[in-house]
């Protein structure tokens, strides 16, 4: 809902925050507090707002209709709206996920990131590489000066799924070598059973639980879906590898001979 105030100012407005705010006749902090999602705009500061954006009755009605369940404490959006997932990983803080199965998008070279979606077999193939180049341009957060702190847990099965060929895996492979540093690698045999999710925190927001699937996003600010989630990473900190023996097991997936360009296994076009 910010997000979407934020790009009706700048569209509509032309102004910079702390102007709107003196149009409104709002406190300087109150645009950037309501845009970021870290209060509950009331129905009549929604109704300032649009009405200000030149927006009529229907636009409101209708903009309160879409928005009427965003501070529930479980929010269901379809799989391609990923507009919340990008503001969400560009205002973290920390960013904690665990990846069962595949390589975690933020750390996805977009060759790989080609290939899953081809493997899904749940997307057409003209809106792949829109999907993928969403998804390079996430990755930017953590080249910022001030990027989160990230530990991306994966198990060792995501390193093993065969995604395209295997000059694909081994660039794959090297992107998270480099990326070690936030890499703990889950041993196959580590006696943990649990479904891809990530935990975002904020400066000056509740925490916020993150699950994806090829049909929806979920997100979940229950505190205790939260406390839930802390004890699976504690409990994954406890059998992963640690930052070493992480990196080592990576450079050993790096190292591995190298297979016929015409082996058997999913190819992209």
């Amino acid at each position: 809902m910010g997000d979407e105030l934020r790009r009706l100012r700048e569209t509509c407005m032309g102004l910079a925050g702390n102007k709107m705010a003196v149009k409104l006749g709002w406190d300087p902090s109150k645009v950037s507090t309501v845009e970021h999602g870290r209060a509950r705009a009331s129905e009549v500061d929604i109704i300032q707002y649009l009405s200000m954006c030149g927006k009529d009755i229907d636009y409101i009605n209708d903009f309160k209709r879409r928005y009427q369940h965003a501070f529930d404490e479980y929010i269901v959006q379809v799989s391609d709206n990923l507009r919340t997932v990008a503001m969400a990983e560009a205002t973290a803080t920390a960013l904690t996920s665990y990846s069962p199965q595949a390589i975690p998008g933020l750390v996805q070279t977009p060759e790989y990131a080609d290939g899953h979606y081809r493997m899904t077999g749940m997307v057409t193939e003209a809106r792949i590489p829109a999907l993928v180049q969403v998804r390079v341009d996430r990755q930017t957060v953590l080249r910022r000066h001030n990027r989160p702190t990230c530990v991306f847990y994966i198990h060792e099965n995501a390193l093993r799924l065969r995604v395209g060929s295997s000059a694909i895996m081994e660039d794959q492979y090297a992107r998270l070598l480099f990326h070690a540093h936030a890499i703990r690698v889950v041993p196959a045999d580590a006696p943990v059973v649990a479904s891809s999710c990530s935990l975002w925190e904020f400066e000056k927001s509740r925490p916020v639980v993150y699950s994806e699937t090829e049909l929806t996003n979920v997100y979940v600010q229950d505190p205790g879906a939260i406390a839930r989630t802390r004890l699976l990473f504690d409990r994954l900190d406890e059998v992963a590898l640690d930052a070493e023996q992480s990196r080592s097991r990576l450079a050993d997936y790096v190292g591995r001979p190298r297979e016929d360009s015409d082996d058997a296994g999913p190819h992209l076009a």
